[in-house]
Parts: structure tokens; sequence; C-alpha cells
């Protein structure tokens, strides 16, 4: 199974790559967990930000692997508990599925982007700075995989 973490930014804060490296690299050599970062566009004061969205957007629909299941993370979406994951990742595997994880900038996504996901998943309904969100999926992926697996990180 091959999930894309497919993120807008780069140059993240040395411990934010850290912790993410740390989750990802515990997983098995079956359950690969790869990050996609899609360049943020500088956002000066005259910018046309619909127009950096846009671009932004596009850059995410072509890292999407072909035939992968597509979830948009957003604000909007739905909350799932551990549980509930557990239960996403036993079906995607299950169904040979490889997932792309789409998050988007600052300003979050535009329509264009989330109607392509399949599903929309909301980590919590507070803003999240964006460099936390790829550590805290990584970190709820390994419990997921840890749960049903029944490694002993999750007790």
């Amino acid at each position: 199974m091959r999930i894309r973490l497919i993120t807008v930014g780069m140059k993240m804060p040395a411990w934010i790559t850290e912790g993410y490296h740390s989750y990802t690299s515990r997983l098995p050599h079956d359950f690969i967990v790869s990050l996609h970062e899609i360049p943020l566009n500088k956002r000066s004061k005259n910018a046309n930000i619909k127009k950096l969205q846009e671009k932004e957007g596009q850059q995410m629909l072509s890292a999407i692997g072909k035939n992968d299941h597509v979830v948009s993370l957003e604000v909007r979406g739905n909350a799932w508990s551990t549980e509930q994951l557990v239960s996403q990742l036993r079906n995607w595997r299950q169904t040979g599925d490889n997932i792309s994880l789409l998050v988007g900038g600052p300003e979050g996504m535009l329509p264009f982007v989330s109607a392509k996901a399949h599903q929309s998943w909301s980590l919590s309904p507070l803003t999240l700075p964006h460099p936390m969100v790829r550590l805290i999926i990584a970190e709820q992926i390994y419990r997921a995989w840890s749960i049903i697996n029944n490694h002993p990180y999750h007790r």
C-alpha cells in the first residue's frame, strides 16, 4: 500500500521534518507513506491569491497517482476517530487502493481540487498550522497501522 501525502508548502522546520520521518520510517516496506511537496507561491501584498491557489491546485492534481483513491483534508470534511481511520486503512488495503491525501495551502483548497476527492477528512475543527498537519497525519497513520498489527505503540 502506498499513501502519497501531497501538501502545499516546503522548507518545514527541522523538528517537523524529523517528527514526520520518525513515524513514516517505522512503517514496514509494504506500507509506504511518501511526501510530495508543492511549492507555496509567494503571497505578496498585491498577489492574486485565487490565481496562486489555482496553480497550486493544478500541481496537486498532477501529483495524484494514477487510479489513487483521493482524500482531501479540509476543515469541513468528516471527522474520523482513530477507530474509523483504522477501518479506512483496512478497507483501502483490502481493495488494493493506493491513496493520495491532499493538504492545501494557507487559504485551503479551491472547489475544483476538492471535487476530485473521493472522501474528505477533517483532522480537527481547529485551524492547525500547516507544518503540524503533515506530522499529525504521519503519527495517526502509524497509530492506525500499529492497531491493525497489534503493535504496542497505541497502548
